[in-house]
């Protein structure tokens, strides 16, 4: 259902505009540089809360719609529970790709 979701997903990653990891996220949303927040949907609860409080304190928009595992599959790991997008023009079509197969 939202494979065109995890496709273009897979493009920001060639295309660098894709950060993957808890440190490596935490780090861009304290310098203000991600545009979009994708959390794992088994995430851990103290981590979820986390992001979303830098979701609110910065006003950036979380997706939180997809496994770890599919994530990753589709990223090119095992698992990953935490993305986020350095790009506004990504993180605006990657959020009309999810409402579009929702």
């Amino acid at each position: 259902m939202n494979n065109k979701f995890l496709q273009f997903l897979g493009i920001a990653k060639k295309a660098g505009k894709l950060v993957e990891g808890y440190n490596k996220c935490e780090e861009l949303l304290l310098k203000r540089k991600a545009d979009l927040i994708i959390l794992s949907t088994d995430i851990s609860e103290n981590s979820k809360k986390k992001f979303e409080n830098y979701s609110s304190k910065h006003n950036i928009d979380i997706i939180n719609a997809f496994s770890s595992s599919e994530l990753g599959n589709i990223l090119g790991s095992d698992s990953i529970k935490v993305v986020c997008i350095v790009d506004k023009k990504i993180s605006e079509k990657l959020k009309s790709l999810l409402t579009e197969n929702n």
